[in-house]
């Protein structure tokens, strides 16, 4: 088999089995540089080799990796300073998936987890559905592995923690669940779940939405949740239901992962998070627009 710009050597280790550890690689490499960081990610929608179908699917990944480069959370780690163990372990963990399944798609060899089977899938036959069972069953899978490196963060960093993981699981929920995450607005699902439109972007690209920068000191979760922006409050307080048990069984269910639903108690989120603490998650209760929104689409309010 012929494997066009690969050394010789590394299509012997393709064909043996051996492609996550040449992913694996591959990520090392990018560790100290965020900008080989984004191109590596940036890669598999824009690489030589991809479909014009794989290209659309690119815009809210990346655009959401940018925020996270410019917060820099995924600086190179240093004596002092540095960016944030976690969050560049589940940027790690997404991009070895990626790469490795992109890997395999022009070569021998046997994906090394079910989450890279999930994006060969995606790569062989380009779909919404599976772009996001795929994203977020590794984004899922990082965030099951490394929770001892978020319980190490400031108490507002995983309040922000938890808010992206609501909003990677809601941005699925719009396209394999509408009537879950969209209530009476349902319809709306096929439009606002699409990745390849630039709705989806607005979920999961928190520019403008939180503070920028690393770590958040001096910022208390009163703060945060004040300065939250007003499309950040649609979605937090209205579009996204207020018991969140039914939107964590859907992701469980989708992913195959049962653990998801012990991310969530009560209703309300506790990853690395006191399972207690669930003020901060009803604070947005006395706004006005979001129980507006949230009558709309049927939600219950908190």
């Amino acid at each position: 088999m012929h494997h066009k710009g690969l050394h010789p050597a590394a299509v012997v280790a393709m064909e043996a089995g051996h492609v996550g550890e040449m992913a694996a690689a591959r990520v090392h490499a990018v560790q100290a540089s965020t900008d080989a960081r984004y191109r590596l990610a940036q890669d598999f929608y824009r690489g030589e080799r991809v479909t014009k179908d794989r290209s659309r699917y690119g815009r809210a990944e990346l655009s959401y990796l940018r925020w996270a480069i410019d917060r820099g959370v995924l600086d190179a780690p240093a004596a002092v300073g540095g960016g944030s163990p976690w969050w560049r372990a589940i940027s790690d963990e997404l991009l070895h998936d990626k790469v490795e399944a992109d890997m395999l798609a022009d070569a021998s060899g046997t994906a090394s987890s079910r989450n890279v089977e999930l994006w060969l899938e995606f790569i062989r036959a380009p779909s919404p559905m599976r772009w996001f069972r795929a994203h977020n069953a590794s984004i899922v899978a990082g965030f099951l592995k490394h929770e001892s490196l978020a319980a190490s963060e400031l108490l507002v960093e995983r309040f922000m923690i938890n808010v992206v993981l609501i909003r990677v699981i809601y941005a699925h929920a719009l396209a394999a669940a509408s009537s879950v995450a969209l209530g009476r607005l349902a319809p709306l699902g096929r439009v606002l779940g699409d990745p390849r439109g630039r709705w989806v972007g607005l979920f999961l690209d928190l520019h403008n939405q939180f503070p920028e920068g690393y770590p958040l000191e001096g910022w208390s979760i009163e703060d945060l949740i004040s300065e939250h922006g007003q499309l950040a409050r649609v979605i937090d307080y209205g579009l996204i239901p207020s018991d969140l048990t039914v939107l964590y069984g859907f992701a469980a269910a989708e992913l195959g992962e049962p653990r998801v639903t012990a991310l969530i108690a009560d209703g309300t989120p506790c990853y690395a998070w006191p399972a207690a603490e669930r003020a901060p998650w009803l604070a947005g209760a006395t706004w006005p627009l979001g129980r507006v929104i949230a009558r709309i689409a049927g939600h219950p309010y908190r």
